[in-house]
């Protein structure tokens, strides 16, 4: 006795649901709660420009040469940031900034800073695939 009606049926059965679950998560509308001002939306420009996330991370993302930036604006503040920004180091290059490229960066990591915390192992993961804190 084969098995294999029972089989596809268990197998496109799993296809529609997955589809179903796809469309759901894709036409589903997301606001944010606490949407980033001008000034930090042209400083995650600067961040994609410059492609900081080959280095640093944010919310866990990213790469690990830098370190995390996600809560460095709470942590450090905004001189510590500034004279990275504005001398570099060994590792990280001097990008030479404008003093307007510098606040819209900054002030992108101080919205970044206020929207969570770094470590994503504290998240709490749903069933539908999101996370939060």
């Amino acid at each position: 006795m084969s098995t294999y009606p029972w089989k596809l049926s268990v197998f496109l059965s799993l296809i529609v649901l997955f589809l179903l679950y796809s469309a759901v998560l894709y036409c589903r509308e997301y606001k944010e709660v606490l949407p980033a001002d001008v000034l930090a939306q042209d400083g995650k420009m600067i961040w994609q420009q410059k492609n900081c996330v080959s280095c640093h991370q944010l919310y866990g993302l990213g790469g690990h040469l830098g370190p995390d930036l996600t809560n460095v604006y709470g942590k450090k503040g905004e001189p510590y940031i500034k004279a990275f920004l504005q001398s570099g180091t060994t590792v990280m290059p001097n990008y030479h900034l404008t003093e307007n490229e510098m606040q819209a960066l900054i002030s992108f990591l101080k919205y970044t800073s206020s929207t969570g915390i770094s470590d994503p192992n504290s998240f709490t993961k749903h069933n539908d695939g999101t996370i939060s804190q």
